[in-house]
């Protein structure tokens, strides 16, 4: 678990921004008024870990709130952002559930169903309006930059922040669908990237440098950051990745081995993919999805190809930048301490 404080002011500005979703919906007819409860109820929940890492950069640089009373809407915009890259991910993997219960897609099943859709139409129903949900969730985050309360020198270059950040993961999860259909096709350097891409800009990267933005921080220091960043955000996929294999159902948030179940092209199967036991690994991946007994086998077969070994041994180095980075003389000591406090919480999550 990777630990910041919780700030009721990032909560504040995420309800503010929801909520004026939610008061557009009057007069627009009963089945938008249901898309807005449903984005309100996803936009609940989560570790909100990518609003507090813009928050705890401002801090580690020494920001003022009152220089930059917008800080809270730019932290608030990234989480919008995530929030819609997961309700357009959950469409397609089609999920209809997450944390255990409906999602937008889900919601909108059942209410098709209710009003006598068959399931053809349901599924219809569901997916048209989780795009439509995450459509809005983009647009919010994107206005909240556009509208926050910064200086035009901050605000110019958060907005190429959030711009980036929604073109590399953009990109990122389609080459991981794509890898997917590939198999076996799909390198070990098209996995990697797309590893990276569909996470760690948008999740460490970008929240950082635009909390260090915010606080003024100079051009060096920003440079720095956005390679640990970096890194942290590449780490935490390749942690995910293990935990999708091999940790605990509370870890993952679902049944473990979800991964395998679905027979997923992650840098863990790529790296097996390279080494002599391919074939049985390969094998027990296919019939995986069966059940736990299967899992099990899926599991064994990695471990003894070292696949799982190698990762762990690549996320250790890829930290090892991040702490080497966070000594950088550009750096405030708090941003420093900052980054190694990060690099230490990926590394507890490994299973």
């Amino acid at each position: 678990m990777i630990a910041l404080p919780a700030d009721p002011r990032i909560h504040a500005a995420i309800e503010a921004s929801v909520g004026r979703v939610v008061a557009r919906a009057d007069g627009l007819g009963p089945g938008f008024a249901a898309l807005c409860g449903a984005l309100s109820r996803a936009t609940h929940g989560g570790k909100r870990l990518r609003p507090a890492l813009v928050v705890a950069a401002f801090d580690s640089f020494g920001g003022d709130p009152a220089v930059a009373p917008g800080l809270y809407d730019v932290a608030a915009a990234f989480e919008l952002l995530h929030t819609a890259f997961v309700v357009h991910d959950d469409v397609i993997d089609h999920d209809t559930e997450r944390r255990g219960i409906p999602n937008v897609a889900g919601e909108f099943r059942e209410r098709a169903r209710v009003q006598g859709a068959d399931d053809g139409g349901a599924a219809l129903l569901g997916d048209a309006a989780a795009i439509l949900a995450g459509d809005l969730l983009l647009h919010e985050a994107l206005r909240l930059i556009a509208f926050a309360d910064v200086d035009p020198v901050a605000r110019e270059l958060l907005y190429a922040l959030l711009d980036d950040a929604l073109y590399i993961s953009v990109a990122g999860e389609l080459a991981d669908v794509e890898n997917s259909i590939l198999g076996e096709r799909a390198t070990s350097e098209d996995i990697f990237g797309a590893a990276f891409n569909k996470t760690a800009v948008y999740t460490f990267q970008a929240p950082l440098q635009a909390g260090a933005v915010l606080a003024g921080a100079a051009a060096p220091a920003r440079n720095v950051l956005a390679d640990a960043g970096g890194s942290l955000g590449l780490a935490f996929q390749l942690v995910d990745d293990l935990i999708g294999a091999f940790g605990s159902a509370e870890q993952a948030g679902r049944e473990t081995g979800g991964d395998l179940r679905e027979s997923k092209r992650t840098p863990l199967v790529a790296l097996a993919q390279e080494t002599p036991s391919w074939a049985r690994v390969n094998d027990t991946l296919a019939v995986a999805h069966t059940g736990p007994i299967a899992v099990r086998e899926a599991q064994v077969a990695l471990e003894e190809s070292g696949a799982p070994r190698r990762l762990r041994g690549l996320i250790d180095e890829t930290l090892e930048r991040v702490r080497e980075a966070s000594t950088d003389a550009s750096l405030p000591a708090r941003t420093g301490l900052l980054l190694r406090d990060l690099a230490d919480g990926v590394e507890r999550r490994i299973p």
